[in-house]
């Protein structure tokens, strides 16, 4: 493969010369923080359609292709990559950054990001971990990307949907993004690649979650689609933080992918958020916000540009955090799900059996400009809480949970908890319910947390099968029977079986390769 001009490479620059180049570029402005605030352009969200996994020896057999893993030949790959050199090559400076994925060391990815934008460069500063001055000096790359937005694909000549493209050649061990501005394009195609190296090499669970750690060395797994609440819920004061988004579960340890956080900004304020509020300073970078009157305080209301604002910054950012990016084996695992039926509970307890159920199903409802095309709450089932970046079958991760879940923990009684959290609506479906208080979703996780749920009353679901409790303190006993919250308990029982026959469809796809425990920890048809 070709080898890019070094004398045009600008490597591994530090923040503040980054921020610099960007603002002198008229790329950006900093906001009264000093948070550096940038735009994507055309793409504000990712664009699941328009990922591609080249196919070949390799992997013909091992990638679950379809709608999810769309094929694209070697051709195709080498045209477009290419065309990224001869781009890149043409350029007067090109942004190089040497990072690693996986705070294991076991399992540690050296990655090496190539950019068109000196903003591109300090997202993945912020977002993968940072090799020491020492294991710079011998940095040897397993996987390369290349991100140069201005490349554009030709629907015609290569195949693609559109102009935009995201390829990864498993082979090449390279991605190649063109089209997109949009930054989370670079990391989500990172942690592709390890959701199909880790279960297949090392037995690894490959997770989209937010993990954090207790007093007591308890650690806590929070899996979620985005705007389901990962970051939000996991960035606890009481708690310290592993990471945000994406981790992996191994024989010996929870450990983070990310050196840093990806979270939305929509509605951030210093009392919802107050961690995520704090770590918006200098060297954190916030994409496509609005500002106030005065032009540098910048306005989280504002949704003109898109619902989806994010802010990226260094795990450091956040004052209580696992330095070492790792945690025990978890003690307590989050499903979280923003239901927009208004049916599941706030909280409720799950089997093993229906763990992987839900897992399996990822039920919850997209938020909007989270992705490309979503411009309404729209419910949706997601393989293992993100199929769009899963290569193997979902049964594959399932299993790896099952399996994992029913192993243990090493601390107290050795049991994993597994929780489904509903951070949606409650007292009628999107439109005529409510929103589930976020300090009520947060006292319910801490009483899980704590063990005050251990000893309280359950009832069962009668559509579900979940187990709910009957009291938890500092919540209303009122909302955690999410049929006592609705005006006419007949249009929920309605709604409940609407959803229920919802959820067994989808899993009629997966249902060949289940097993009938799994199978009957559904709900009732």
């Amino acid at each position: 493969m070709e080898v890019l001009n070094q004398k045009k490479q600008l490597r591994n620059l530090v923040p503040a010369a980054l921020v610099e180049k960007t603002i002198i570029n008229g790329q950006g402005q900093l906001s009264s923080t000093g948070a550096l605030v940038i735009k994507t352009g055309k793409f504000t969200g990712r664009s699941p359609k328009d990922r591609y996994i080249v196919k070949d020896a390799l992997t013909e057999n091992s990638v679950d292709w379809g709608d999810i893993n769309l094929p694209i030949s070697t051709d195709t790959f080498s045209k477009l990559y290419s065309k990224i050199i001869k781009y890149a090559e043409s350029l007067d400076e090109i942004y190089v950054r040497d990072a690693h994925a996986c705070a294991n060391p076991n399992y540690k990815l050296n990655v090496r990001v190539y950019t068109e934008y000196p903003w591109q460069s300090l997202f993945a500063y912020n977002m993968f971990l940072r090799p020491s001055a020492k294991d710079l000096e011998n940095f040897v790359p397993d996987w390369k990307v290349f991100s140069f937005p201005s490349v554009l694909a030709d629907a015609k000549v290569h195949g693609t949907r559109q102009e935009n493209f995201a390829i990864i050649n498993f082979t090449k061990k390279t991605i190649i993004i063109g089209g997109t501005a949009y930054t989370g394009e670079i990391k989500k195609g990172i942690f592709s690649v390890l959701n199909y190296l880790l279960p297949t090499q090392n037995n690894v669970l490959p997770m989209h979650c937010s993990a954090n750690v207790g007093a007591q060395g308890d650690t806590a797994l929070f899996f979620g689609l985005s705007g389901t609440g990962k970051t939000t819920l996991s960035n606890d004061p009481e708690r310290r933080l592993i990471g945000d988004d994406e981790h992996g579960w191994s024989k010996e340890s929870v450990f983070n992918f990310e050196g840093g956080c990806y979270a939305k900004t929509i509605d951030l304020s210093p009392r919802k958020e107050p961690q995520i509020y704090k770590a918006i300073k200098f060297g954190a970078m916030l994409e496509n916000v609005g500002f106030m009157e005065d032009g540098c305080t910048v306005n989280y209301e504002d949704v003109s540009i898109t619902p989806n604002t994010r802010v990226s910054y260094p795990i450091y950012h956040i004052d209580n955090i696992m330095y070492n990016s790792r945690g025990d084996l978890p003690r307590n695992i989050f499903f979280l799900t923003c239901d927009a039926f208004g049916i599941l509970p706030p909280i409720s307890k799950l089997t093993p059996e229906q763990a992987m159920y839900h897992f399996i199903s990822g039920y919850t409802a997209k938020i909007a400009g989270t992705e490309e095309g979503i411009n309404e709450p729209q419910a949706t089932f997601s393989a293992c809480f993100g199929a769009p970046l899963l290569p193997l079958h979902p049964t594959a991760y399932a299993e790896l949970l099952g399996d994992k879940v029913k192993k243990g923990s090493r601390q107290g009684d050795g049991k994993i908890n597994v929780w489904l959290i509903n951070t949606g609506w409650s007292g009628g479906g999107y439109g005529e319910g409510r929103r589930i208080d976020l300090p009520f979703t947060r006292a319910m996780i801490k009483a899980a947390l704590t063990g005050e749920l251990n000893n309280v009353e359950y009832r069962e679901h009668p559509v579900f099968k979940l187990q709910m409790p009957t009291t938890c303190p500092d919540v209303p006993n009122a909302i955690l029977n999410p049929r006592d919250t609705w005006r006419n308990e007949e249009d929920y029982d309605k709604v409940a079986k609407k959803l229920a026959k919802l959820f067994n469809d989808n899993f009629k796809k997966y249902a060949d390769q289940a097993t009938k425990e799994i199978k009957a920890a559904g709900p009732k048809a």
